[in-house]
């Protein structure tokens, strides 16, 4: 089993700043992959940003990830943040190997950008 905490999110004006973080632990697995998807209500789930470097084109130029493998915690920076950005961000750690992933979520943090 892989336990993924989040933190972070909140309210922020547009073109703010804000940082979100997630750690996944587990006694079993070694984590592979660490990254950010999004989710607005009706619409379906889409990546943000994946270490070390993939990043939606939604978000190139804004948002900036990096992942600390030995403690298995990644940050995403997001800056000029646009209303549009408002969503629940989700971090999913994947164990194994491509194509044989297998996925855990953490619990979603809701991020609102608004004046």
């Amino acid at each position: 089993q892989v336990e993924v905490v989040e933190s972070g999110g909140g309210l922020v004006e547009p073109g703010g700043t804000m940082r979100l973080s997630c750690t996944a632990s587990s006694d079993i697995f070694t984590i592979t992959v660490m990254g950010y998807y999004r989710q607005i209500p009706g619409k379906e789930r889409e990546l943000v940003a994946s270490a070390p470097a993939d990043y939606a084109d939604s978000v190139k130029g804004r948002f900036i990830i990096s992942r600390d493998e030995g403690t298995n915690t990644v940050n995403l920076r997001v800056n000029n943040l646009k209303p549009e950005d408002t969503a629940v961000y989700y971090c999913r750690a994947s164990v194994g190997q491509y194509p044989d992933l297998f996925h855990f979520w953490g619990q979603g943090t809701q991020v609102t950008v608004s004046s």
